[in-house]
């Protein structure tokens, strides 16, 4: 990877986009990538409307703001497809990651005449199926690696573990869910 990625996240206040965000940009720091990862604060509360940002090199980043034209989006959550344009600005060639049920095809309706490639996963099958509640973040950051290829699956797994032990140092069993998560996310993504 030598171009610049960059990735802009939607999702609600409460559901960990910005924590995802923050993650993969210290994963991706860890395997000696040159990264940004920032939220857009405003007047959030739990349940509104959030934005964060991604923006992962090889080689240094020079260019510090938001991110208007992203190779990649991800919505946290569908139902934000109803009220948030998040095809604004894609790349051409990038791709939309969405936390859902059902089928790309039926989401085409709300993309606003995209073309591009739409991946989705249901986060919150993953997330019952291994940690018992409902934190999509965890799901949506594996299976973005996935999509993006930034880096090798196994490599990112090993440093999520490493991030998460420090993380829940006070909680090691949510370790074995979290880990449990992400490599299910990974086979998951559609």
């Amino acid at each position: 990877m030598n171009e610049l990625i960059e990735i802009r996240w939607h999702g609600r206040g409460g559901q960990g986009a910005k924590t995802a965000a923050l993650l993969l940009a210290d994963v991706a720091f860890k395997i000696g990538k040159h990264v940004q990862g920032f939220p857009e604060y405003g007047p959030e509360r739990m349940g509104a409307p959030i934005t964060a940002y991604d923006r992962i090199s090889d080689n240094q980043i020079r260019v510090h703001s938001n991110i208007y034209e992203p190779n990649f989006v991800v919505v946290v959550d569908e139902t934000l497809l109803h009220s948030v344009d998040v095809t604004k600005g894609i790349k051409q060639g990038g791709a939309i990651l969405i936390n859902t049920e059902r089928k790309s095809e039926e989401l085409m309706p709300y993309l606003n005449g995209y073309k591009g490639r739409v991946y989705t996963i249901n986060a919150r099958e993953v997330c019952m199926k291994t940690l018992g509640k409902y934190f999509p973040n965890t799901p949506m950051l594996a299976a973005i690696v996935k999509i993006t290829g930034m880096m090798d699956t196994e490599q990112f797994l090993n440093e999520m573990e490493n991030s998460l032990k420090h993380k829940f140092a006070k909680k090691p069993e949510v370790l074995d869910g979290n880990m449990k998560a992400l490599k299910l996310a990974l086979e998951e993504v559609h």
